[in-house]
Order: structure tokens, then sequence, then C-alpha cells
């Protein structure tokens, strides 16, 4: 039987995992043409998550996991994922059940036909805020306009992924991710399907909005140059704008013999230009900081203990 890889990032999900576990067992014994994994990634959870895992784990073969030695973020724990997971195809999904396992079926079939990644797009986001959504739709818009990659619109992490999708990602080393623009960099063929994200089943968001612009700053820094072609463009005009401006002054000394306006005037001038400087230079310190995170060679993440099902391996101290 082809394998089903189920990859489960989880971070202080508790009050989630048994409805978790319950759906997705349902699952599998809905599907038993099949063979599944749940892989499960502990990204240094501070309550029972871990625990409730291997309560898992002990009773069901199909359960894996991976436990990181402490809280490295979702994007890396996905890229844990990758590197662990064992079947066919895996798909992607979020512990809250805000997407739902039962749309995963449908994975499998277009997967079937031929699909390498087959992604959800949320046609309605309940349980967020009209905010939330209005500044989801306005980056997803940004990147699209600003990058040569085809980005996929309302589109999260919650996908299909044929092994050699899985294989692709795997080369993909950056410590700086958005692992949604990496799914369509690698291309492969692409399925959409749509449906209706649910809010949360229990707990709460562990996403705040700078975590969100970080991981926006983050999606446009990493696949797009657009931000630096901006400042050199905002530069040139401001150039150009001085120099009419010292043509201005001088033609009405030299003509009219109007007197040049003083301290205000010079000021407002300074402060602008010099606004646009410290712009154009966070701009540039924002790709110089990822070349020295990249230059420094680190591990992406380090496991403290891995399950594969049968047995429990602990990194070495």
């Amino acid at each position: 039987m082809k394998k089903i890889s189920i990859l489960i990032p989880a971070y202080n999900e508790q009050e989630v995992l048994d409805k978790l576990y319950a759906r997705l067992t349902k699952l599998a014994h809905n599907n038993k043409f099949y063979e599944f994994e749940f892989l499960f990634i502990n990204d240094g959870s501070r309550d029972r998550t871990l625990e409730i895992i291997k309560e898992y784990a002990k009773k069901d073969r199909r359960v894996s996991y991976v436990n990181l030695s402490r809280n490295f973020g979702k994007e890396v724990a996905m890229c844990a994922g990758f590197d662990h997971v064992t079947g066919d195809a895996t798909v992607i999904i979020d512990a809250d059940l805000q997407d739902p396992p039962e749309l995963i079926p449908d994975m499998i079939k277009y997967w079937e036909k031929g699909y390498d990644d087959v992604y959800a797009k949320r046609v309605s986001r309940d349980g967020e805020t009209w905010f939330k959504k209005f500044s989801s739709n306005l980056f997803y818009r940004i990147l699209q306009k600003t990058t040569h990659i085809p980005i996929q619109i309302d589109t999260g992490d919650f996908r299909l992924l044929d092994r050699r999708c899985i294989e692709a990602l795997k080369q993909i080393r950056e410590s700086q991710r958005y692992t949604k623009g990496m799914f369509s960099w690698i291309g492969f063929n692409k399925k959409e399907i749509t449906y209706n994200r649910d809010p949360r089943a229990a707990g709460t968001t562990k996403w705040n909005y700078m975590k969100l612009i970080n991981l926006a700053i983050d999606g446009i820094v990493s696949f797009t140059t657009a931000p630096l072609r901006i400042s050199t463009i905002a530069g040139f005009l401001v150039s150009f704008i001085a120099f009419v401006f010292i043509i201005i002054l001088i033609f009405k000394t030299l003509v009219f013999h109007d007197p040049v306006a003083g301290y205000p005037s010079l000021m407002a001038v300074i402060l602008f230009l010099g606004g646009v400087q410290l712009l154009s230079l966070g701009v540039i310190g924002e790709y110089i900081a990822r070349i020295f995170t990249e230059t420094k060679g680190r591990p992406l993440y380090l496991i403290e203990e891995y399950h594969n099902g049968s047995d429990v391996k602990k990194a070495r101290r």
C-alpha cells in the first residue's frame, strides 16, 4: 500500500490534541487502502503536548514524533518534518483543526491523478478579525506583484505534497524561511481545491501581529529584491526633485532677487532627506542581516528525541 504521512507541527496544543487524534484515526479507518503515518513535530512546547503525543505513540505505531530541543518556530519545524517523513505523499496540517482532516481524501484523489502539490485555498476564514483578513490579503497581493514566482493567494500550509516535492524542499536549507513561497518556487504539477476554514477547535493562537509582520518581511525579503529597487528609485526621484528645487532657488534669486527661505525650509529638506536615507539603509540592512545569518552555517534545528513508530532515539549529549 502507498503510505501517506500527516505532518503536524505543534506548539503548546494540549487542549486540541485529543480532538485532532480522534479525527486522524477516523480518517485512517475510512481509508484502509493506504498506510498512514502521523508525524508530530513538538516545537519546544511548555505544556503537556509532548507527554500527550508520547501516550499516543505507546498505543499506536502510526504515531511518530520529533521533539526539538527548543522552540525554533513553525517554519523550521516543518523543515524538520520534511527531513523525517517516510510516506509516498505528505499532508501538512496545523494541530488547531482550522484545516479539516476530512479534506485529505480529496487531496489524495487528485494526487492519484498525477498532481504533485494539491493545495487548499481558503474561501472563508471564520474566527479571524477583519483586520487580519485585510492585512493578509494585502500582503499576498504585494508579494505576488513584486516577485516573478506565482504565489498562491489565501493559501496556507495545508496541502498534500508528493515525495519528489518533499525531496526538493529538503534541499532548501535557508535559516530565514518562508515555506509558502518555497512551495511555489519548487514548481511541479499543482492543483487547487477550496474549503471554508474553521475557527480553532480549542486553545489560543500562537501568532500575534508582530510575528505575522516578521513572517511577512521574511516572505518579501526572501523572494524579491523589489524593496532594494524601490529604494534606488526613491533616491533618484528625491535627488532629481532636489536638483530642480536648487535651480528654481537660483533662478528666483538672480532674476527676481527673491530672498531664499531660511531655517524652517532648510530643516524640512534635511529631515526629509534623512528619513529617505534611513529608510533605504533599513531596507539594505534587512538583506545584509540575512546574509550574515546564512553565512554562519548553523543547523536549522536540534533534536532532543525522535520516535519513528517503533523505537525512541535520543540525541547524543
